[in-house]
């Protein structure tokens, strides 16, 4: 049994959803997910909530029952209010700027760093502080991780590319070592 999968998943108001076979659309005021769900779950629509049930009973069913809810609950929450993920850039000369919709990085390479923006993610760039938001809460991950990926924040000095709020430990030196 699936603590997480046999909850319920409200609907919001303005947000439809559309069960085709093993498809599933959601539609709100931020825009349209869609996602082909697995054949061991079922879902059904009653009233203002969506119900998620395992078709039959194997090892792997449960964490497909929660794996399948909590990604209809992503969905719903993302086209009723959209996901972001900040990211912070520490490092003398470190920049960032948008670039029509791509994100152009100068952080500490020869040539700046061009990131593509994928379908459904804006990029906004204030100051130090790099902000991706969509409906799509893998996609805005995925993206932050792989704009994280570019300059990881190095043990020393702590320069890189972070996440807000994201605590760096940072190692003592050589030096700081042998003088004692």
């Amino acid at each position: 049994m699936s603590r997480i999968g046999k909850k319920p998943i409200e609907i919001p108001e303005g947000v439809e959803i559309k069960i085709e076979g093993l498809n599933v659309m959601v539609k709100g005021p931020m825009g349209e997910l869609s996602r082909e769900i697995r054949p061991e779950v079922k879902i059904e629509l009653k009233e203002d909530k969506i119900f998620v049930f395992p078709k039959r009973e194997t090892k792997k069913t449960p964490a497909f029952w929660g794996l399948t809810r909590q990604l209809l609950n992503n969905m719903v929450k993302g086209v009723k209010e959209s996901y972001e993920k900040k990211l912070e850039l520490r490092g003398v000369g470190y920049r960032a700027r948008i670039e029509g919709e791509d994100l152009v990085l100068q952080v500490g390479f020869t040539n700046p760093v061009e990131i593509k923006c994928p379908a459904g993610i804006k990029f906004s760039v204030e100051k130090s502080i790099i902000t991706i938001s969509g409906i799509n809460k893998e996609l805005v991950g995925q993206t932050a991780a792989t704009i994280r990926k570019v300059k990881k924040p190095e043990p020393y000095k702590g320069k890189g590319i972070r996440y807000v709020g994201e605590v760096v430990k940072i190692k003592v030196g050589k030096r700081a070592v042998t003088a004692g």
